[in-house]
């Protein structure tokens, strides 16, 4: 068949050409001629070539520029490769030996591209530490610091479905790439015309295996989080439900524990089996109730006082707690977060260990409640993009000048300390399990803990709404929706004037002073396509087509007051009914 006959864009004919005449396998030509039979596919194959967004390069496994595959990791790692040695070349010193750390996830194919990119890099004269398994996301980027390494890699699709795969870049810090090093590098890669183009042997001798000589390392390092291990020696004994999702987090998370001197820690035995095909839930990620059923079934058959799970790559966490009438409730990423900073503040508050340097950071559009926690103890919060790699560029660039305490967003990550640059699971589970422990000290659960937070700061409640628009089309959609909002802006939603419009696009913060006349200020974060809208009545709607997903995310802020326990229910029922007033306002549901 003639691909110059089918209904497919030009740049996708010119892909196809490539891969087909290049230095590609049999197998992969072949797979590309039997996709011809299949316009719409072949042109999702290889319409572009996969881009860094918010987590780095992920794409759908497959062949084509647009699927992850041996060929793809090898080309995007060249770029990173020739990338990194400009930069290092551009310092006018002698480049004397350039090093690289590389990890990876559960997921199928993860060992495969690991190894093939810890190939490429080394082929390319890199000193490479490659992990001798899967090990968790945030163990990687601790990984790059530890080894003084001018980037790092870590094959993963964080929590999405069983058909992706991906890869995060870091840079010599343990952060995600971030601008200029992202787009340049995918500038880059772009260069690598073909697979004849990529340096793939000759360099084995120059990778180093690693595992347990790093493991314990970091492990000491999550331990030394730990604001009270008295709490933790006395209750001990405290009721754990943990589920690694068939994740990395089997890896690490229940040694911790163990090494916290936890003693009562009860795994979901049927999801510690690593898995990339994830049998025992749709989707393996912990802000989903699905993945979080098993778990929490236990935590009912055995009167369990916490459950907690992590994703695949361990750096995400989700958790469920008990509530007074026995029930368990799963909480979101902004509840888990202002839990743990409401926690790691009164600890400092009262160990008396704040100085009045300190700060705290959170992404755009994470709820309030963190910020008032920090901001009322005289801690300085700082926003961010979403993304936790702006909040790794913040505490670099605050790195001497003031001390991290932690941060977080609201798509279930969290940081504590700055010895990773990532989100980071491992610890997260350690202090959410002391939070219990602690709980249990004062009389109360993780669900009152919550309660108490919401008396004294507000009962602040979040929703979130995500359009799906797969393919190329549905790309091209969701940017017509954004032009659409910022061309003719709401005046009102839900009947409430929409009184600030920040757009992040254009650094533009618009703010209506009096009727009819507003004020316009620059706004000093990072381009990105986000908009926000703010009403008088203080509720926050915020929209962002997601960086790594085929997705329109709609994320909404609203605020109550709690009088007592009694009232939760009702409370966040009205909260909840006015985030759907809102969403029809805005034709949403």
């Amino acid at each position: 068949m003639d691909i110059n006959t089918l209904n497919i864009d030009e740049s996708a004919k010119l892909n196809v050409k490539s891969w087909l005449e290049g230095e590609y396998d049999e197998a992969t030509k072949q797979a590309i001629r039997d996709m011809m039979s299949n316009p719409t596919e072949l042109n999702e194959s290889f319409y572009r070539h996969l881009e860094f967004g918010t987590g780095g390069l992920r794409g759908i496994m497959g062949v084509g520029t647009n699927r992850m595959n041996k060929y793809t990791v090898a080309m995007a790692t060249q770029g990173l490769a020739n990338y990194v040695r400009k930069v290092e070349e551009s310092k006018g010193q002698k480049v004397e030996e350039l090093r690289a750390a590389v990890s990876h996830d559960s997921r199928n194919h993860s060992r495969e591209f690991a190894e093939i990119t810890a190939n490429v890099l080394a082929a390319n004269g890199f000193k490479v530490y490659l992990f001798d398994g899967m090990r968790p996301t945030p163990e990687l980027s601790f990984a790059v610091r530890h080894f003084k390494c001018h980037t790092g890699v870590m094959v993963t699709a964080s929590h999405n479905p069983k058909e992706y795969n991906g890869y995060k870049a870091y840079w010599s810090d343990g952060c995600q790439l971030t601008a200029p090093h992202d787009e340049a590098v995918i500038e880059e890669v772009l260069k690598i015309k073909s697979v004849g183009d990529v340096k793939m042997t000759g360099g084995e001798k120059n990778i180093t295996i690693i595992g347990e000589d790093v493991d314990k390392v970091y492990l000491e390092r999550v331990e030394k989080n730990a604001l009270n291990p008295e709490v933790i020696k006395k209750h001990h004994d405290v009721k754990i439900v943990y589920t690694p999702l068939h994740g990395t987090g089997i890896v690490l998370i229940p040694r911790m524990l163990k090494q916290l001197g936890f003693t009562n820690v009860n795994i979901v035995e049927a999801q510690a089996v690593p898995d990339g095909n994830f049998p025992t839930t749709p989707s393996p990620n912990p802000e989903e109730k699905p993945a979080m059923k098993m778990a929490v079934d236990l935590a009912k058959e055995i009167d369990a006082d916490i459950v907690f799970a992590s994703d695949p790559d361990a750096d995400r966490v989700g958790v469920a707690v008990k509530r007074p009438d026995g029930e368990w409730m799963l909480l979101n990423g902004n509840q888990t977060m202002s839990v743990l900073f409401y926690y790691i503040v009164k600890q400092w508050q009262e160990k008396k260990m704040l100085t009045g340097n300190e700060f705290m950071v959170k992404t755009i559009v994470t709820s309030e409640l963190p910020a008032d926690i920090a901001t009322r103890a005289g801690i300085k919060i700082y926003d961010v993009l979403t993304g936790f790699k702006f909040i790794g560029a913040k505490i670099r660039e605050l790195e001497g000048i003031e001390t991290f305490i932690a941060g977080g967003e609201e798509s279930y990550g969290y940081m504590i300390g700055d010895f990773v640059r990532d989100k980071d699971a491992v610890a997260a589970c350690s202090m959410i399990a002391e939070i219990a422990a602690w709980a249990l000290e004062q009389g109360k659960t993780f669900f009152d803990v919550l309660v108490d937070i919401y008396k004294e700061y507000g009962f602040y409640k979040e929703g979130l709404v995500s359009v799906v628009r797969k393919g190329k089309s549905g790309a091209e959609e969701i940017q017509q929706m954004m032009r659409d909002y910022r061309s003719n802006p709401p005046a009102e939603i839900d009947g409430e004037k929409v009184v600030c419009i920040k757009d992040y696009q254009t650094h533009e913060s618009r703010t209506e002073v009096e009727s009819g006349k507003w004020k316009v200020e620059k706004l000093t974060l990072p381009t990105s396509n986000v908009l926000q809208f703010f009403t008088d009545k203080g509720n926050k709607i915020t929209v962002r087509p997601s960086g790594t997903e085929p997705k329109i995310k709609f994320y909404f802020g609203v605020k109550g007051e709690l009088c007592c326990k009694d009232c939760f229910d009702k409370t966040n029922a009205a909260l909840d009914g006015k985030i759907e007033s809102i969403k029809k306002s805005m034709k949403l549901v």
